[in-house]
């Protein structure tokens, strides 16, 4: 294993715990992951995580509990294979294909009451919004994979054959707060007709639309994406989960135990470098979301430690 810098483990506080016997499954890659927390070779954790890690590796280390693997969410879909794009019903159609818990997608309501899965308000090299084009405009847009902009209906049919697959649904925030709630009714209602409230859950920024949809479908996954509240005062209002970016939950480790020590569940993203993947896994993330899903699920299946 390469050796640890010279000057050590700086203001670190180190402690003793008596912990069960172990063996290392999986030594070069534990020695990688210890790197990560020493070194910072590139990766976007901040100082404060990296204290965080080494106390995690060594707690690995000595035969400390492991939490469950986190569940891969491929964002935007798995959009980075081969003939695949962002938000296609392909990149649904690959996300499915190599297993995993979810497919994330984002809708838009447009001009005509209708819902339509694309990122960005503007698609790029056009001026056709969102918001205020129709749908028929919109989804004559070609991909770059030759499909066309998709439907949240057409979406819904293909994950209606899928049994496994999850749609992580993020409603974007519109340009009004009257709009934000038409867009979160109008997907809920879909879903319903869809026959699908079990296999979709939900994602925003705007806490209204959490707010909304978590009173419409009280046992929906609700999640937060925002990254300024507190996981125990979103509990209150019924959201049941934090949707963070990596560098918000690197600098606020704590949010982690009380979102779970309030039923609640983790999730972050955009997870892409595996040094990164390692942080989370260690941190005890219940979902990773990643544009690289087959990567992810790979790692996923090396063996740190395990129990003599």
């Amino acid at each position: 294993m390469p050796g640890i810098p010279e000057n050590g483990c700086g203001d670190i506080l180190m402690q003793t715990k008596v912990l069960p016997p172990f063996r290392l499954v999986n030594p070069e890659m534990f020695a990688t992951f210890v790197m990560v927390s020493f070194q910072k070779s590139p990766t976007n954790i901040s100082n404060d995580m990296t204290k965080n890690l080494i106390l995690a590796a060594a707690m690995l280390l000595a035969g400390g509990a492991v939490a469950a693997q986190p569940k891969v969410i491929a964002h935007r879909g798995y959009w980075t294979a081969p003939e695949s794009a962002q938000n296609s019903i392909a990149s649904f159609t690959k996300a499915d294909a190599v297993g995993v818990f979810g497919s994330e997608i984002d809708v838009w309501l447009t001009a005509d009451d209708k819902l339509i899965v694309n990122h960005d308000r503007i698609y790029k090299g056009t001026d056709v919004n969102m918001e205020k084009a129709t749908a028929k405009e919109i989804t004559a847009i070609v991909l770059p994979n030759g499909e066309n902009i998709p439907t949240l209906e057409d979406y819904l049919t293909q994950a209606a054959k899928s049994d496994k697959t999850k749609l992580i649904c993020e409603i974007k925030r519109h340009s009004s707060a009257a709009n934000n709630q038409r867009a979160a009714d109008a997907v809920v209602a879909a879903v319903k007709a869809a026959g699908l409230t079990d296999r979709v859950e939900y994602i925003a920024f705007d806490l209204a639309t959490c707010k909304r949809i978590a009173a419409a479908l009280p046992d929906a996954m609700v999640q937060y994406l925002n990254g300024d509240i507190a996981p125990a005062a979103l509990r209150a209002d019924g959201i049941r989960g934090i949707d963070y970016t990596f560098s918000t939950i690197s600098v606020r480790p704590d949010w982690i135990r009380e979102a779970h020590d309030n039923g609640m569940v983790v999730n972050t993203w955009t997870v892409n470098a595996e040094q990164d993947m390692m942080s989370c896994i260690a941190l005890g993330m219940d979902f990773i979301t990643t544009n690289y899903p087959q990567t992810l699920k790979e790692l996923l299946t090396k063996t740190f430690v395990a129990p003599n």
